[in-house]
């Protein structure tokens, strides 16, 4: 059972990884009737070569910033034996900073997107895109900030960094606070860590557990429980979202994302 379960952390982070990589080249498509367009009936739409990503251009099989943040953290535990916020602080100004493949002139500016448009700028840039997050951590950094998250990113980089984390830590007591700590040091954000630690909840029960229909009634009874570890004032939120995803498992995707989308 053991090698089982190891088999399943290593699944969770080459899954994540690879998975943004085929991704990757029809990121960030906004328009559906350009993306119906590009793609047609075709279900073979992993690596599409070249790339359409209408905002950056990277060679088919690159890592996009999501993966990158992922990667990073994974080094980091890797080569710090564990969770170390000062070594994750240092590899992270590593991979995105001014001295890094992120380095652009379009989109170095940290937050002001009306910089951008002063700018003229043309896209897709010829290069990783560096996420809001990642620019706001960068410039708390650069600032000696003790701490480095941007307060207003609500974005989905929550989800993304905390696979490493769990694929290490799940089923020990620390998961959870440790996952908080990584989300916290890009996304300071109360929804960015209730939406992480909820899916962190939930990627533990696959890993430990295994494929089953009662994941996410677990999650929810965890979310529910008065006595949970790392409790956030948005959990109960977070129970309301697991339960309409429930209700809506048998309608297709893209109307199930449009009702979402629409509330």
């Amino acid at each position: 059972m053991m090698a089982v379960v190891v088999q399943r952390r290593v699944a969770a982070v080459v899954g994540a990884l690879v998975a943004d990589a085929a991704a990757q080249p029809l990121h960030w498509i906004y328009n559906l009737e350009k993306l119906h367009a590009l793609v047609g009936t075709r279900e073979d739409v992993a690596f599409w070569d070249p790339s359409a990503n209408p905002f950056y251009t990277l060679p088919c099989g690159a890592l996009s910033g999501y993966g990158d943040q992922a990667f990073t953290i994974l080094k980091s535990l890797v080569d710090s034996n564990g969770f170390d916020p000062e070594n994750l602080k240092k590899s992270t100004l590593e991979c995105f900073g001014p001295n890094s493949k992120y380095e652009n002139p379009v989109n170095a500016v940290y937050k002001d997107k009306a910089d951008i448009a002063k700018k003229n700028a043309k896209y897709p840039i010829d290069g990783p895109w560096r996420h809001a997050s990642i620019k706001e951590f960068l410039r708390n950094f650069a600032e000696g900030k003790e701490v480095t998250g941007a307060i207003d990113d609500e974005q989905i980089d929550c989800a993304l960094r905390v696979v490493p984390v769990v694929a290490l830590y799940a089923g020990r007591p620390e998961m959870l606070s440790v996952a908080e700590q990584v989300i916290r040091q890009t996304q300071n954000n109360d929804l960015a860590v209730a939406v992480g630690l909820t899916a962190s909840r939930l990627l533990e029960y696959y890993i430990l557990h295994g494929p089953s229909d009662d994941a996410i009634d677990d999650v929810i009874r965890q979310l529910s429980t008065a006595g949970r570890s790392n409790p956030q004032e948005l959990d109960t939120a977070m129970v309301a979202f697991l339960r309409e995803v429930v209700r809506k498992k048998n309608v297709p995707h893209l109307q199930a994302t449009k009702d979402f989308t629409n509330n």
